[in-house]
């Protein structure tokens, strides 16, 4: 009789992987992984099929975590103007906690033959269409989501073709100003000053 594959044990060895993955990108081989998880390639092997199938489901995992954290970021605060839960969630996304994600989702965009994730252009950026029309709405122009992701997206492929953090931050700081205008809000700065 075969051993039962435990889904704790896989469980436990799929986040190893992604905390892996999220700080040293997706491995060309099996054994970063084994190394990082505390087993052997070919345990990998045994909870997950094929070293595509563990990519994948890496991948997926950490983008999970990405919309949690991300999304919990964006989400509307009663006690908040929305441009400024904008301004903080954009320092966190492109701070030292978010740059791994980005990082990672970043390359995987830029796969021209998306073999492991397929239809993950669509889905990266039709996922984050909820959670902005969600804050837009507490300021009454839900129909601003797609100006707020685009800009959110231009701005971190910048990030992620120059480098020039300064740069996309002065510009982000510019479309705040303009969606102050344009839905007649106010934002208040870090310091939590209009």
């Amino acid at each position: 009789m075969g051993r039962h594959k435990q889904p704790e044990i896989r469980d436990r060895i799929l986040d190893a992987c992604v905390d892996h993955a999220l700080a040293h990108g997706l491995p060309g081989r099996l054994e970063p992984f084994a190394a990082a998880s505390g087993t052997s390639a070919r345990m990998l092997i045994y909870h997950f099929g094929t070293r595509d199938a563990l990519l994948r489901e890496t991948l997926r995992r950490a983008r999970r975590r990405q919309r949690d954290f991300f999304g919990e970021l964006v989400a509307p605060r009663p006690d908040e103007p929305y441009p400024s839960t904008l301004r903080r969630a954009w320092r966190v996304m492109t701070g030292p906690a978010g740059r791994p994600y980005l990082t990672m989702f970043g390359r995987l965009r830029e796969d021209a033959e998306q073999r492991l994730w397929p239809d993950f252009r669509r889905e990266s950026t039709t996922d984050w269409l909820r959670p902005f029309e969600e804050g837009m709405r507490s300021i009454g122009r839900p129909e601003l989501a797609t100006l707020v992701l685009a800009v959110v997206r231009g701005l971190i492929m910048d990030i992620e073709t120059t480098g020039d953090v300064a740069r996309a931050d002065r510009a982000f700081e510019d479309f705040l100003a303009a969606l102050v205008l344009l839905t007649g809000t106010q934002a208040r700065d870090a310091h939590g000053e209009s």
